[in-house]
């Protein structure tokens, strides 16, 4: 009798808790990642106040891949992935679409090397780590080839960027294709071969998106603008005023304790990458079409490494520039 009235006991309180879960559960779950980022100055207001009347929980991810999971699972609303998961996961059914540019990366990914690589050629024989179906994935692999080296001559291993620091404490790979904070951690024993810049310049650019799952923008479209509209003017904040992001300001303090990174790296790390005005994001440079001829690019280079199965016809439902047109118009 004692343990079937501890089991009815135990069951209330399971269900108490259950139930107190849901009443707290956030209205908009928001996906990131460990890159810095103007937007992120707001990030504990954003989480202590929500935004546009909504509660937002935020949830940290290590990689792409992970990203794309949690959106083709339902489990995250609007996220940042890189153009080359972006592209994996559009072409492998998942409903999301590209709502906003996060940044255009140009120098910001690098391949850092040690001592045993002072040339392209002395790729052959090492270990280099890069997260797999990344934008560094995708640049690594342009790179070999404009290097005329097959990716067989060495050896090109998936890791996330935490774990790519230990390594490279270790001495466990000779490099990896990676963004900050953990390229300006690789930075301190090594040397930049290439970094995404050249390779863009090169053909390929590569780009960090906001995506959206499609079922929320459509039943939430005043918050997609709210978020983006709430992105865009932190953007225009730091291309107008850099100096308000350097070391010892609030800005970079806020931006390198979402992160867990070092306020003193945040104004060097900004700095290189582009903040696209809503201007460009909704151009056919950006979301009017480019993202969408990227995307399509990103996927026929992954088919041939393998990475997917199949190319589709059309990638025009891949990005929109509505939620975009809507802040600029004062829709929000």
């Amino acid at each position: 009798m004692k343990s079937r009235l501890r089991k009815t006991i135990l069951g209330i309180a399971v269900a108490s808790l259950a139930l107190a879960g849901s009443a707290q559960a956030a209205d908009v779950t928001i996906g990131y990642q460990l890159l810095y980022g103007p937007w992120k100055a707001k990030m504990k207001e954003l989480r202590a106040k929500g935004l546009g009347g909504k509660s937002i929980e935020f949830v940290k991810f290590t990689s792409g891949t992970e990203v794309i999971n949690a959106m083709a699972s339902g489990s995250v609303d609007i996220s940042l992935s890189g153009s080359s998961p972006t592209a994996a996961g559009y072409s492998r059914g998942v409903d999301l679409h590209v709502i906003y540019i996060y940044d255009n990366i140009n120098d910001a990914e690098a391949l850092v090397v040690d001592k045993s690589i002072t040339a392209p050629q002395d790729l052959k024989g090492k270990t280099i780590a890069v997260p797999f179906v990344s934008t560094t994935h995708f640049h690594m692999m342009f790179a070999l080839e404009q290097f005329n080296i097959s990716p067989r001559a060495l050896k090109v291993i998936d890791m996330s960027p935490p774990d790519m620091i230990a390594a490279w404490e270790r001495g466990d790979i000779n490099g990896g294709f990676v963004w900050d904070p953990a390229l300006g951690r690789m930075k301190q024993k090594g040397r930049v071969l290439i970094t995404s810049g050249d390779l863009s310049n090169w053909g390929k650019a590569t780009f960090d998106a906001m995506l959206a799952h499609k079922n929320f923008t459509k039943k939430n479209p005043q918050f997609a603008c709210q978020w983006v509209k709430m992105v865009a003017t932190a953007d225009a904040d730091y291309r107008a005023n850099p100096g308000k992001y350097g070391p010892g300001t609030a800005n970079a303090k806020a931006i390198a304790a979402s992160v867990s990174g070092d306020e003193a790296q945040v104004a060097g790390v900004l700095a290189l990458y582009g903040y696209p005005a809503l201007e460009e994001q909704i151009s056919a440079a950006w979301l009017g079409g480019g993202v969408q001829k990227a995307l399509r690019a990103t996927s026929e280079f992954l088919k041939s490494q393998g990475k997917l199965d199949r190319v589709l016809k059309s990638y025009a439902d891949s990005a929109t520039p509505k939620f975009a047109k809507m802040a600029m118009e004062g829709g929000c």
